[in-house]
C-alpha cells in the first residue's frame, strides 16, 4: 500500500502527539489508530502498523525514566515476560477473529479506571504497600499483553492500575514500570504481526520518528510534574477512549444502545 507524503506527514503529527501522551499515561492508540484507520489502511494492518511506531516510542520512554532510577526491571521481570507472552497470544488471535469481539467490554473497564482515579485519595509521589506478588501481578499483566497484542487502546492505562492499585507502586514508577510492560507487549505483537505479513513499514518507520519524538517529552514532563499530571490525563485518556469506542457504530454496546 503506497501512501502519499502528506499521509505520512499527517501519520507523523498524530505519532508524535500520541507518545507524548503515552509516556505520560497511556492511551496514544486512541490517536494513532483512528489515524491510521483514517488513512485508508485495513484495521489489521493498522493494528500491526501501530505496534510498530509504538515500539520505537515506548523504547524511548523506557529509556528516559530507567536513566532517572525510576524503572525496576529485576524486581518487575515476571510481569514483563508475562506481558510479551501475553501478547504473543492476542496478536495471534487478532489475525484469525474480529477484534469488535472485545470492543463492547471495554467501556465498562475504561469507566472504572477513571473512577478509581477520580475518587482515590492514595494516589502520590510515594510507593505503598504491595496487595498482591509477583505471581498475581504477573497473571494480570499477562491478561492486558493479551489485550494490548489484540487490540492495543487503553493497554497503558491498564497496566498502571495494575501497578498503582495493586502492586503498591507510586504513580510515578507505576508510569515507568507500564513503558517497560508496554515495550515488552509491543514488541512481542509486533512480530507476531511481521510473521502474518501485515505491517507498513514506510509508514510505521515514519511514524516512529513521530513517537519518539513525542515519547522523550512526555516521559520529561510525567518526571518534573508527577501525579499533577499523570492523574488527570489518565483520567481524561480513559473517558475520551470509552466515549470513542461507544461512538464507535460497529461496537456491540453502540448497537445494542442505539440500534
Amino acid at each position: 500500500m503506497i501512501l502519499s507524503p502528506e499521509t505520512l506527514g499527517f501519520l507523523m503529527a498524530a505519532a508524535l502527539m500520541a507518545g507524548c501522551i503515552d509516556a505520560m499515561a497511556g492511551g496514544g492508540g486512541l490517536i494513532t489508530l483512528p489515524a491510521l484507520m483514517a488513512a485508508g489502511i485495513p484495521p489489521v494492518q493498522a493494528v500491526a502498523t501501530n505496534k510498530l511506531q509504538s515500539c520505537f516510542g515506548t523504547f524511548g520512554a523506557c529509556v528516559a525514566y530507567a536513566r532517572r532510577g525510576h524503572m525496576d526491571i529485576k524486581t518487575y521481570k515476571a510481569p514483563i515476560i508475562a506481558a510479551f507472552i501475553g501478547s504473543i497470544g492476542g496478536a495471534w488471535l487478532v489475525q484469525r477473529v474480529d477484534p469488535s469481539i472485545l470492543a463492547g467490554l471495554m467501556p465498562a473497564l475504561l469507566i472504572t479506571i477513571a473512577a478509581y482515579f477520580t475518587f482515590s485519595p492514595k494516589l502520590g509521589d510515594a510507593d505503598r504497600h504491595s496487595r498482591v506478588g509477583i505471581s498475581a501481578l504477573s497473571g494480570l499483566t499477562g491478561v492486558v499483553g493479551f489485550y494490548d497484542g489484540f487490540f492495543g487502546p487503553g493497554a497503558g492505562a491498564f497496566y498502571t492500575t495494575i501497578f498503582l492499585a495493586l502492586g503498591g507502586l507510586s504513580i510515578l514508577r507505576a508510569t515507568a514500570q507500564t513503558k517497560a510492560a508496554n515495550f515488552a507487549s509491543n514488541v512481542a505483537g509486533l512480530l507476531t504481526m511481521v510473521a502474518g505479513g501485515h505491517v507498513l513499514w514506510i509508514a510505521g518507520l515514519t511514524m516512529a520518528v513521530g513517537s519518539v519524538i513525542g515519547g522523550q517529552v512526555g516521559s520529561h514532563l510525567a518526571m518534573r510534574f508527577g501525579s499533577r499530571l499523570i492523574k488527570p490525563l489518565l483520567i481524561v485518556m480513559s473517558l475520551a477512549l470509552t466515549a470513542k469506542m461507544l461512538l464507535d457504530p460497529k461496537n456491540p454496546i453502540h448497537i445494542y444502545l442505539f440500534g
